[in-house]
């Protein structure tokens, strides 16, 4: 089953939306995020959206000794991105995979009681209606970038495609990038709720750089 991505208008935005908390994942507006969807509640969340709006949130949870959720419920954090299912398969044994793409972050205003065992929140889009909006230029240094790309995935162990990298525009390459680098959670929860698209670039190459120093140092130490 296959959707056209699809934008809706910050008034067609839904009121309430299901969430998926899941620990160090990553999606951004315009991302896309493949899933593999096999717990029973997770399989009610993804027929119920189907029937909806398409529309999930993807959260990260905090620590558990952090307060401030529904009680009974792990704590999330109060920034996550909904993404819209584009494409969807059912397994042979009950499972979906399918493909998020990342249309608007939101803010947790409130989370409301439990349906078919998943979670849903009441989100607040206003921070975030620039989502919407078709991309600004994003001014990036390429060279940095390169550089601190190429440091970090070799210390990663990451083979990379350099010929898709230089060709694919500023914007895309960014949001791809800080999705699927092995960033901790908490830098990935960072990169979510970075203002601009000019700030996430900055702080990702930043997080680079510095991942690859603190290697290094830690080398030093050890001779």
């Amino acid at each position: 089953m296959t959707s056209s991505a699809f934008c809706p208008s910050f008034d067609c935005l839904p009121k309430t939306i299901p969430i998926f908390p899941l620990s160090g994942v990553l999606l951004l507006p315009r991302g896309k995020l493949p899933l593999n969807i096999f717990e029973p509640r997770y399989i009610n969340m993804i027929d119920d959206a189907l029937a909806a709006d398409r529309l999930i949130g993807m959260i990260q949870p905090r620590d558990a000794s952090v307060p401030g959720s529904a009680k009974g419920s792990t704590p999330v954090y109060d920034c996550g991105c909904a993404g819209r299912i584009t494409r969807l398969e059912e397994t042979e044994d009950g499972r979906y995979l399918l493909t998020l793409v990342g249309i608007c972050r939101f803010t947790l205003t409130e989370e409301l009681a439990t349906m078919r065992g998943y979670r849903r929140v009441v989100p607040n889009w206003t921070t975030f209606r620039d989502d919407l909006h078709d991309p600004t230029q994003v001014g990036v240094d390429r060279d940095r970038l390169v550089g601190a790309l190429t440091a970090f995935f070799d210390r990663h162990g990451i083979n990379a495609n350099w010929e898709v990298i230089e060709a694919t525009p500023d914007d895309s390459l960014i949001t791809s990038l800080c999705m699927i680098c092995p960033f901790e959670p908490s830098e990935k929860q960072a990169l979510l709720e970075a203002g601009t698209a000019e700030r996430r670039a900055e702080m990702m190459i930043s997080l680079m750089e510095m991942a690859v120093l603190d290697k290094d140092g830690a080398d030093s130490a050890r001779h």
